[in-house]
């Protein structure tokens, strides 16, 4: 399965490996122990996870427990979204690293540009805050590479500005029907790579019947059209699942797409609007 093993590299040189396994919505103990475990033996190298899915702990003993040697897993997780002062984003990482009981992570992200439960707020002066954190972990060797999550242009713009430090990463909800444009054009342009989380729009796009066509005639499953469709659009997919067959499944991706079935997925509307 070549997608498995295919890099992308970050601007600062950091490969990571263009599939990464989520664990969104997994629960802490065995569910995500043996997800991560299953993914790790399917030949994932990329596993994706945050301090508020509160399952570092299991991604952690997952990880040492795979006998994989620690600097051949791309490890990605994230700072509590309401951490937006100096001490507090300081305490969350270092309650991160004693979660996953491991030395580094490989990317550290801020996981919005607002508290969830203030959706859309400015917290221009928090971002700016958090980041100048990540750049220090970053500077120290704990975090190979940093990024943001959710973050639109306005929120890059303004962290990039205060400190002159660029993301590696921005990973935002993309997927067929809603690429975000403008942010995308922006992380292009300054060599951000976007990654896509909830590739298959939390399972909304399944019953698609323009979706259900294409993968008919490739003998695929929808899933793996929608994944193939964000490696096709430069974004790296982040497919989550507790199913072994699906989680094999999510990784098989080695065909591509025809011009007309990117074109005809371009022209899709939003399943979830």
């Amino acid at each position: 399965m070549p997608a498995l093993t295919d890099t992308y590299t970050l601007s600062n040189g950091v490969e990571i490996p263009k599939i990464g396994f989520g664990t969104w919505q997994i629960p802490d103990g065995p569910e995500t122990y043996d997800s991560v475990a299953a993914a790790l033996e399917a030949g994932y190298r990329h596993i994706d996870t945050a301090r508020a899915y509160d399952n570092e702990k299991s991604v952690g003993r997952a990880i040492c427990d795979s006998g994989i040697p620690r600097d051949q897993i791309f490890v990605t997780t994230k700072l509590p979204a309401q951490a937006k002062d100096t001490a507090s984003a300081e305490a969350a990482f270092e309650k991160t690293m004693s979660e996953l009981g491991l030395d580094y992570v490989d990317l550290y992200l801020i996981h919005a540009p607002w508290p969830w439960e203030e959706m859309g707020a400015d917290y221009t002066a928090g971002n700016i805050a958090a980041w100048k954190v990540l750049n220090g972990i970053h500077e120290a060797g704990r975090s190979r590479a940093i990024g943001v999550s959710n973050f639109e242009v306005p929120h890059l713009e303004s962290i990039v500005e205060a400190t002159g430090v660029m993301p590696h990463a921005n990973q935002i909800r993309w997927f067929v029907g809603n690429t975000q444009p403008e942010t995308v054009s922006w992380c292009r342009e300054h060599d951000v790579l976007v990654e896509a989380y909830s590739p298959r729009a939390t399972g909304e796009l399944l019953e698609n019947e323009e979706l259900k066509g294409i993968a008919d005639r490739l003998g695929r499953s929808v899933a793996q059209v929608c994944l193939r469709y964000a490696l096709e659009k430069g974004t790296l997919p982040l497919p989550k699942s507790t199913t072994p067959s699906r989680i094999v499944e999510n990784a098989q991706l080695d065909f591509e797409l025809s011009a007309d079935d990117v074109a005809a997925l371009d022209a899709l509307d939003d399943p979830t609007a």
